[in-house]
């Protein structure tokens, strides 16, 4: 069977100016799945600087016909879009099962994520306000206009192949920009059936343009080109913060979102069962890949011994195993790379003292062998200036902390450099209001999991888990357009001017 897989590898390629082409380079690289690495799930194009800029220059030809089309009208093959991916959605999922490696129903949730995207951002195209205000002047009319930014390029990680370019890719065209788009080089899949169904929808060639590849010459090529007026990107902190600094240089706009380390508060009063279902999917769904899922659990101290009890009782019936199969809980990481992360933090967890109480080793034996498999973990008597309690882990490792009221709970929640999401589980609705006013997060939960977010409310969050406007929600326009404000005189002649002007 695997001397048929072989010969049966397809090859992928960029798609620049309505065309797949191959890149210049004339390389190609194979992606594994990461629960089967004997399995390939397709060979894909290796590009350079030259393919950036080919793509670039194809943007430019698209974006003189996209951004003269009414907002309406792109509209329309954005609903297009929406509706391909609708009848492709099953399709869509198991390609993101089998290059990222998340269950099955997480990737099908994924696909509905970035349907739900595409749904809000063809509604903007009859929304794309501007405001009328009355002039201090006689006789002259204000109000401002939206245009598009111009070429963007859009920068996304392996995590959520599909859904982070579709939160991305969505916004930037209703607002009549030519984009190009380099994906995570671990999962272009889903970057390619991304593009046949916006080429299936009509998108007019050069208006929306793919590059697969390694990040470092691609995203480079990107920022340091002068005809790129903006950059969006989801990633790990310091690229993000290199990419922002160069590219700040340069006068280009920038959205960033980077990395969590997201607390859980549980209060003595708080429904037990559901904080517990909240804090073991935010912890272990997904195998802990997500930036907004729940690496640091804090507790008071009164419920302490009963929410530990039950925790390690929910994470032991969790099922391990090829996040094809729906009944699976937990999937393999999605790269050797990440394997070997997450061993390492569990490796340094153990050394600074903390309490390795469940899980910590990689599986092998049996299917395990041809994945990158390991154990959901958990770190109790964690203190807050240990590296598992400060840095991304991006696994499923949870570090448990111990608080003796919800004031020294916030302090320890707010004791890392990231602010993305947040939760406390309460029925003090005094107590919640004080944890919402006070924790240093973008996106704040009461008695729910860290997890996610809606797609018409803003995503993003403080300190170094992002800089630049958020994504999604009403500001995902303002990022990708520029207002321009108009002042029009229509006096039949000159008056006098107000003096002060």
């Amino acid at each position: 069977q695997n001397d048929m897989a072989a010969t049966q590898i397809t090859t992928h390629k960029n798609y620049i100016c309505g065309q797949w082409v191959e890149s210049v380079t004339g390389r190609t690289y194979q992606v594994h799945n990461p629960a089967h690495t004997d399995q390939i799930v397709g060979a894909f194009q290796t590009s350079g600087a030259e393919d950036a800029l080919r793509a670039v220059a194809a943007a430019k030809e698209g974006l003189a016909i996209w951004g003269n089309t009414p907002a309406p009208a792109r509209a329309t093959i954005i609903y297009k879009a929406l509706e391909i991916m609708g009848r492709r959605a099953d399709e869509m999922a198991q390609a993101i099962t089998i290059e990222e490696g998340k269950p099955i129903g997480d990737a099908a949730g994924e696909v509905k994520r970035s349907m739900n995207i595409m749904e809000y951002a063809a509604g903007e195209g009859r929304r794309m306000f501007g405001y009328t205000t009355p002039s201090e002047l006689p006789n002259t009319v204000a109000y401002t206009v939206r245009r598009p930014l111009g070429i963007v390029g859009i920068i996304t990680p392996w995590n959520f192949p599909l859904a982070i370019p579709a939160w991305k890719i969505a916004p930037a065209l209703i607002c009549g920009n030519a984009l190009v788009f380099k994906p995570a080089s671990a999962t272009p899949l889903s970057a390619v059936k991304l593009m046949e169904i916006f080429e299936e929808a009509g998108l007019p060639p050069g208006v929306l343009n793919l590059v697969t590849g390694p990040g470092g010459q691609v995203g480079n090529a990107l920022v340091e080109s002068p005809d790129v007026k903006g950059i969006s990107f989801t990633g790990s902190t310091e690229v993000g913060t290199e990419l922002y600094a160069e590219s700040a240089k340069r006068l280009k706009k920038v959205q960033a979102e980077m990395g969590g380390k997201n607390a859980v508060i549980v209060l003595a009063d708080a429904d037990m069962n559901k904080a517990m279902g909240g804090i073991v999917s935010g912890a272990f769904g997904s195998t802990g890949q997500r930036c907004t899922a729940t690496s640091r659990v804090i507790v008071e101290e009164g419920v302490y011994d009963q929410f530990m009890a039950e925790l390690l009782d929910r994470t032991s019936k969790l099922t391990i195993g090829d996040g094809i199969d729906p009944s699976i809980d937990v999937s393999p990481l999605a790269s050797q790379n990440q394997k070997d992360k997450v061993m390492e933090y569990i490796g340094i967890g153990t050394e600074e003292g903390a309490n390795l109480v469940y899980g910590g080793r990689a599986l092998s034996g049996g299917d395990f062998d041809q994945g990158y498999y390991v154990e959901p973990t958990i770190f109790t008597d964690v203190s807050p200036d240990m590296r598992i309690a400060k840095e991304e882990i991006f696994g499923p490792v949870l570090t448990v902390f111990k608080a003796k009221d919800l004031t020294e709970a916030i302090d320890i929640s707010n004791s890392v450099e990231f602010g993305l999401s947040s939760s406390v589980y309460t029925k003090d609705i005094s107590k919640a209001y004080e944890y919402i006013n006070t924790v240093e997060t973008g996106m704040v939960h009461v008695n729910a999991p860290t997890l996610g977010g809606e797609v018409h409310l803003p995503f993003g969050g403080l300190n170094s888990s992002g800089v630049g406007q958020r994504e999604q929600g009403t500001a995902m326009v303002d990022f990708f357009s520029e207002v321009i404000t108009v002042y029009i005189d229509h006096a039949a002649e000159a008056g006098e001017r107000a003096k002060f002007i």
